[in-house]
C-alpha cells in the first residue's frame, strides 16, 4: 500500500546524490544513493537494480502466469514440491508471521481475494455465504507444509498470494545488493514501502511522511505525521487507496481470512517499523485486520515491530496512536497515549 512521501528538511551543504527510479510489481520505486568511491555507476546500479526486481517478480508475481508463485498454485498435487530457496525463505517468513498473529495473516488467501475482486482473476459481484464457506475450506496456512525447501499442499486447492509480504522483500532485496556494491547511506522504496540507512544529501536523517488518508475533517492535509530514520524499515497499510466497486458498494483490499469478509474498524492506516521490511510489510497488513486495542497488545509484546495507528472517531474526526517506542514528529492529528 502507498503510505510514505520522503522529503528533505535543513540546509546545510548538499552531498552528492544519485537517483534511479523506475517501475516494478504494478508500481513505481525510487532509489536515493549518497554517492562514494564505489567503482559502479549509475547505469551499471540501474541494471542492478531492475536485475534484482526482475528476479522478485519471476519468483512471487501472481500476475505473470510462468512466475514460480502461479505455476506452484497451477500444481495441485498433495506431494511436497521443491521450490528455490529464496522462495521457501519468504514462505517460511510469512508463516512464522501467520503463527504469531493466529491466522489473522495468511497467505493462502488467493481465492478469497480473487472472489472479492481482487487480484489477477477477479470474479464480478458480492459473493455470497455459500461463496465463502467454500473457498474457506482451502484456506489456512496452517493447511501448507515446510521442509527442506520443499513446499507441500494439505488441500489440492490451495493457492497462494505474497502481495502483502512481497513488495517489503524486494525492498530488502533491493537494498541489499546496493549496499553489497559499497553504498552504506541510501532510500529505497517500492510503492511506499521504504527501508534506509545513513543520512541524507543534507546530512539530516530521513524524512519520511505518513500519508494522510482520504477524506476526513484535515482531508486538504497530504501528511499526518513525520517519521525520521537514519536506519530500518517503515511499509504502511489501509484500505483507503486499494479498494474495488462492486455493485455501487467500495470495499477495502483488507480480507479477514478467518471469516472471508472485508474488515470493518475505526482502523485507516497502520505503519509498521521494524528491521526487515517484509515484515513491517506482512505487519501492516495484518494490524489492519485488527482492533486497535488487540494490534496495540500484540505490537507491545513483539520487540522486532512498532507501530503508528491512525484511527477514526465516532465523529469524523481521527487520532494518532502509536505503540511503546514508536516515535512521530508534527503530527495533525491528537497523539494519544
Amino acid at each position: 500500500m502507498l503510505g510514505f512521501f520522503v522529503f528533505y528538511s535543513g540546509c546545510s551543504s548538499l552531498r552528492d546524490l544519485i537517483e534511479i527510479s523506475g517501475q516494478t510489481m504494478g508500481t513505481t520505486y525510487t532509489i536515493k544513493i549518497i554517492s562514494s568511491h564505489s567503482n559502479i555507476g549509475c547505469n551499471e546500479l540501474k541494471f542492478g537494480i531492475d536485475s534484482v526486481l526482475e528476479n522478485v517478480n519471476r519468483q512471487m508475481s501472481t500476475w505473470d502466469s510462468n512466475s514460480e508463485i502461479s505455476i506452484l498454485n497451477q500444481n495441485e498435487s498433495i506431494l511436497p514440491i521443491l521450490v528455490s530457496t529464496e522462495f521457501y525463505n519468504i514462505v517460511e517468513m510469512a508463516q512464522s508471521i501467520s503463527m504469531q498473529t493466529g491466522g489473522i495473516f495468511d497467505i493462502t488467501i488467493y481465492e478469497l481475494m480473487s472472489l472479492w475482486g481482487f487480484g489477477p482473476a477477479p470474479k464480478n459481484g458480492v459473493p455470497n455465504l455459500d461463496d465463502i464457506n467454500q473457498v474457506l475450506i482451502s484456506i489456512g496456512y496452517e493447511k501448507i507444509i515446510l521442509s527442506q525447501n520443499h513446499i507441500q499442499k494439505t488441500n489440492s486447492k490451495i493457492k497462494l498470494d505474497l502481495n502483502a509480504i512481497a513488495k517489503g522483500y524486494g525492498v530488502d532485496q533491493v537494498f541489499k545488493w546496493i549496499n553489497s556494491q559499497g553504498y552504506s547511506e541510501l532510500f529505497v522504496e517500492i510503492g511506499g514501502e521504504v527501508k534506509c540507512s545513513g543520512r541524507n544529501q543534507y546530512n539530516k536523517y530521513w524524512s519520511i511522511g505518513i500519508e494522510n488518508p482520504t477524506g476526513g475533517n484535515k482531508h486538504n492535509q497530504i501528511f499526518a505525521a513525520i517519521i525520521y530514520s537514519d536506519g530500518g524499515a517503515v511499509a504502511t497499510s489501509g484500505n483507503y487507496r486499494n479498494f474495488v466497486n462492486i455493485n455501487g458498494e467500495i470495499l477495502g483490499h483488507t480480507i479477514n481470512p478467518k471469516t472471508g469478509y472485508p474488515i470493518q474498524t475505526d482502523v485507516l492506516s497502520v505503519t509498521v517499523l521494524s528491521d526487515l521490511c517484509m515484515v513491517a510489510d506482512a505487519w501492516a497488513t495484518a494490524l489492519m485486520v485488527m482492533d486497535y486495542d488487540t494490534g496495540l497488545k500484540m505490537v507491545n509484546e513483539n520487540h522486532d515491530i512498532k507501530a503508528i495507528w491512525i484511527l477514526n472517531n465516532k465523529d469524523g474526526s481521527r487520532r494518532l496512536a502509536r505503540s511503546d517506542g514508536a516515535k512521530v514528529e508534527d503530527s495533525i492529528y491528537e497523539i494519544i497515549p
